[in-house]
């Protein structure tokens, strides 16, 4: 599984899940872990994953733990204080005060003050005894059904049980190693509701702000593990996690349930959001493939893209403005709710791994070297 995922990274991803995943370190992590995050000036200007708004600050977290806030549009940061100095992945915020960013080693890092000083609620450890408890509830409940199911059921349960306790056997190999599958993406929908996803099908779910987590995986069709890139809330309240070979899965009961989306592709799906309109959605990833829905998934369209770029994520402007972002410096730009883009490449071919708009057509880029300042053509760069 590992190999999967690295040669998927390597070769496809965006550059920081690429950079990030290249060369796990076994005996670095207790270090990483252990070790805050170095006070820099060069934070603004090294590797930045994701970008968000917490009110009317943005915060963007990156490598070594970096993370950092501005509270005048991008013109100048301040680096907050982490307890962890590994790559940090994603980040959002449920209030203007709370917010959490994960990344490697399975992190969860939470703030209440905005993202000025951040406390460490979860790492892989904790995050895989929580998986092998859940895996170990399925496989008793399995072997009562097998007692308890006709002969010609049982040959099929059995395969179903040797399927799990095998994935079991994997997870417990991984964890001997150490804490390495990373957390990709965060949502939280106010200071206590929120989901973490990640590397071979990592969900998490927690109703008291982080103080306890559950395990959700079984709670997905998911038996192959794909890993779970994003997970995004859109208008209408319908909630969205997209991944590897192209999976897509659906909640409107908040992420009580799930349901798996037929999808309109078998590569990897890297980002997902909404339009800003009811139930539509826009799904993007490996070689610029995107694609759009009216419907909450149920039917989808092909996003026209001559990029050909792999998108790593978006962001929609309250002007309805739509951009998506990528590898080689890929800036889409949509005028008509994500109908069609309009494409440019920034000169510096750097690769962008998210987007915060700002004031008319103004955009916020974060990616391989940090903070970078542009508009919709591509115009006022650097």
């Amino acid at each position: 599984m590992a190999n999967r995922f690295m040669c998927e990274t390597l070769g496809a991803a965006g550059v920081g899940l690429s950079m990030a995943l290249a060369a796990p370190v076994a005996f670095a992590l207790p270090d990483i872990l252990e070790i805050p995050a170095r006070p820099t000036l060069l934070a603004p200007e090294s590797l930045l994953n994701d970008a968000t708004r917490a009110g009317e600050r943005i915060v963007a977290v990156g490598e070594r733990g970096h993370i950092i806030f501005s509270d005048d549009e991008g013109k100048t940061w301040v680096q907050g204080a982490v307890p962890v100095s590994l790559t940090l992945n994603a980040v959002d915020f449920g209030t203007e005060q709370h917010g959490w960013a994960v990344g490697h080693s399975g992190v969860v890092l939470h703030s209440s003050d905005g993202g000025e000083n951040w406390a460490l609620q979860l790492d892989g450890v904790q995050a895989s005894e929580l998986a092998m408890q859940s895996k170990e509830e399925q496989i008793a409940d399995l072997e009562e059904q097998i007692e308890q199911a006709p002969d010609d059921e049982k040959a099929d349960l059995e395969w179903a049980l040797d399927d799990l306790q095998f994935t079991l056997e994997n997870m417990q190999a991984d964890l001997d190693v150490g804490p390495v599958n990373p957390f990709l993406d965060v949502w939280f929908e106010d200071d206590s509701h929120g989901f973490v996803v990640g590397a071979y099908g990592m969900i998490l779910r927690t109703h008291d702000g982080g103080e306890s987590w559950q395990d959700w995986a079984p709670k997905l069709d998911n038996p192959q593990s794909f890993h779970i890139n994003s997970i995004t809330q859109v208008t209408g309240g319908g909630l969205v996690a997209v991944g590897e070979a192209g999976k897509i899965h659906v909640s409107v009961d908040g992420g009580d349930t799930w349901t798996l989306r037929e999808s309109p592709y078998t590569g990897s799906l890297f980002g997902v959001i909404g339009t800003g309109q009811v139930n539509e959605v826009i799904t993007f990833g490996l070689r610029g493939n995107a694609f759009r829905s009216t419907d909450l998934g149920r039917s989808w369209t092909v996003v026209p893209n001559e990029g050909g770029a792999t998108l790593n994520n978006g962001a929609v402007a309250d002007d309805g403005r739509i951009t998506l972002v990528g590898n080689g410096g890929a800036v889409l730009m949509s005028t008509d709710g994500g109908e069609s883009f309009r494409v440019h490449f920034r000169n510096d071919r750097e690769g962008v791994m998210a987007v915060v708009p700002l004031a008319e057509t103004n955009l916020l880029l974060v990616g391989e070297s940090g903070v970078k300042h542009t508009d919709a053509r591509g115009r006022n760069p650097n």
